[in-house]
């Protein structure tokens, strides 16, 4: 059984109508959809852009650079899809920088990819406090789809995918 004593219940917020509005994503389990409201840059600055919305949510707007270009990405705030706008034009499997859209600063390094890929997870903080126990871990390669969410220290999105029945 699952501990829900650290889920802020009273704040809770479910869209049953959000499945048949996205065109990417399938629930990670049980109907279940991970949205990130909230993500700050390695200085605390909001990631969150409310002026580019997927299925009505905020994006998370990033700054890129690859191939001696550079520009701002949106990506959605919704774990597992895929859909993104903006500056876009990178070929599959590019490695990218990753950047601040407002300070500039590279986002923070959390360490290699477990999978052979070569890519390496960076900080989306989900709290101004920084702590990488609370994070989006978004990889520096261009569509290598392999983030991971982490609240608490644990990673709900593993979780979630590998107890269905919970």
């Amino acid at each position: 059984m699952v501990d829900r004593k650290h889920i802020d219940e009273e704040n809770l917020q479910t869209d049953p109508e959000l499945e048949s509005r996205r065109d990417s994503l399938l629930p990670v389990s049980g109907g279940v959809t991970v949205v990130v409201t909230h993500a700050y840059g390695p200085d605390g600055e909001s990631l969150m852009d409310p002026t580019v919305l997927f299925d009505g949510n905020a994006s998370v707007a990033l700054k890129i650079r690859a191939n001696g270009q550079e520009g701002i990405v949106h990506l959605s705030p919704v774990h597992g899809d895929r859909r993104k706008s903006g500056f876009t034009a990178i070929e599959p499997g590019t490695r990218c920088a990753l950047f601040s859209p407002s300070t500039g600063k590279p986002l923070d390094k959390l360490g290699p990819v477990d999978d052979g890929s070569g890519a390496d997870y960076y900080a989306l903080y989900l709290t101004p406090q920084l702590s990488k126990g609370a994070c989006v871990m978004l990889t520096d390669v261009w569509d290598h789809y392999h983030s991971r969410v982490v609240d608490d220290n644990a990673l709900l999105s593993y979780w979630a995918r590998n107890h269905p029945d919970e």
